[in-house]
């Protein structure tokens, strides 16, 4: 039996086991002609009733893809068969704990799964399931079939962040792996066919959980926030990250063609998630959803939502300047990513409430326009909740807003879910499709929109 009384396994928090097939979904409105892909969403979904306390990072990955081609739109759904899950499944029940209790019945040295569970992108012609704590798993970009575990040949040995930038010039990979024993970071840099070419351990001086990260067109920048592994206090019954502000925060600042990482000191905060970052000038300029605090102890993220705010770095005199850029609570930050490192001018969130009784999660979502200080907003009315919000490009084109939004939105009322579909120039404007699903796709992480020849 699941928790009744853990708001991260009911209402659409609540797992959806069923593996399928859907096709020519019902559509209201048109189609785009020009949007012809696959829309790839990933989340928690628990296979099995969890051992122990459940925290919503804790669940195996579930791959939800809603395909569109000429006009008409098709969804599948998987599991990520991990090795985890395949030992679990051959049990007949969990064998893994997690992040809160994370003791383990599981044949191998850890004490929880790689889960597979946060982040799934397009690159090298490879469709990546990705999972901070471990390697990513590679999936069969139509049937969703797992094929295994990627290591880039045998030459990443650690973990790899579910948050790696791609460099829309060269379409190198860029990204990290964090651990709680040194190096407590490494940098790495691969090629755009799947090679990679650079690794680097990076001194953060404590061990912290480091969900992700900036890059820009000549540096990568870590924000050390004090999210501190203390391994520990497993045996004393406490959390194994530890929220410890006397440390502040702590940004590392590092020229992408190599050289010492510089440091710069920051109010103490916490960051799951950047919208991007780009240099003016010997300035870098760094926009966020930015928490004063986390807690990672129960099922909930404490009383500090994130709010938008911008970082900006004097890499001269060593200043760094902070500005709230709105006044709403807001996270899943994303941009058009041909713009990713890049001076941008708009950014898109989920805002509203970011939790509230395991029944919802955000109520709209929002464009904001950093140029403008204007904002637009998107809702569709009660009982409709927005996940976060994906931008696709339109082939061709160029313009910062020459593309669409694709948002998972759940209709509490139908208890079912629905992709609506705008115009990124004209946000707030009523979508120009929404495409109808027979179930709901639980609230989950994260996604991306990859075009049809992958």
């Amino acid at each position: 039996m699941y928790e009744h009384n853990n708001p991260f396994l009911i209402g659409n928090f609540a797992p959806w086991r069923e593996e399928g097939d859907e096709t020519d979904l019902l559509v209201e409105g048109e189609i785009p002609p020009d949007l012809n892909g696959s829309l790839y969403r990933i989340g928690p979904n628990p296979y099995f009733p969890p051992r122990g306390r459940y925290h919503w990072f804790d669940g195996d990955g579930m791959v939800h893809a809603i395909t569109i081609r000429e006009r008409r739109a098709s969804y599948r759904n998987r599991y990520v068969k991990t090795e985890g899950l395949a030992e679990e499944m051959k049990a007949g029940k969990a064998l893994y704990g997690g992040l809160i209790n994370p003791s383990s019945e599981a044949k191998g040295p850890m004490p929880f799964k790689n889960a597979a569970n946060t982040n799934i992108i397009g690159y090298a012609n490879r469709l990546l399931a990705l999972y901070e704590a471990g390697l990513p798993h590679e999936l069969q970009p139509v049937t969703l079939e797992t094929i295994g575990t990627f290591n880039f040949c045998g030459r990443l040995n650690g973990p790899m962040t579910a948050h790696p930038k791609i460099d829309p010039g060269t379409g190198e990979l860029l990204f990290f792996g964090y651990q709680p024993f040194p190096p407590f970071v490494t940098y790495h840099r691969a090629s755009a066919v799947g090679e990679l070419i650079e690794s680097r351990p990076i001194d953060t001086g404590l061990p912290v959980m480091m969900h992700d990260f900036v890059v820009t067109r000549d540096h990568v920048v870590f924000f050390v926030c004090p999210s501190v592994f203390r391994i520990e206090n497993l045996s004393k019954g406490l959390p194994m990250i530890a929220w410890e502000p006397q440390h502040g925060t702590r940004i590392g600042v590092m020229k992408r063609g190599g050289g010492e990482i510089c440091w710069f000191d920051s109010e103490a905060c916490f960051i799951f998630h950047f919208l991007n970052g780009y240099e003016d000038g010997n300035r870098v300029i760094i926009d966020a959803c930015r928490s004063t605090s986390i807690d990672m102890s129960g099922n909930n993220f404490g009383p500090n939502p994130p709010v938008p705010h911008r970082f900006t770095i004097d890499l001269s005199s060593g200043d760094v300047n902070l500005e709230q850029t709105d006044e709403r609570s807001a996270e899943f930050p994303r941009i058009n990513e041909r713009f990713a490192g890049l001076r941008h001018r708009y950014g898109y969130f989920a805002s509203g409430p970011v939790f509230q009784n395991g029944k919802n999660f955000f109520r709209n979502t929002i464009k904001l326009d950093y140029q403008t200080a204007r904002s637009e907003v998107q809702e569709l009315g009660a009982g409709m909740f927005p996940t976060e919000p994906v931008f696709a490009q339109r082939p061709g084109r160029s313009g910062e807003t020459d593309g669409y939004i694709l948002t998972v939105w759940y209709d509490e009322a139908k208890n079912t879910s629905e992709v609506t579909i705008q115009d990124a120039a004209n946000f707030s404007a009523m979508p120009q499709a929404r495409v109808k699903l027979s179930h709901r796709i639980p609230f989950g992480f994260h996604g991306n929109w990859v075009q049809e020849n992958l």
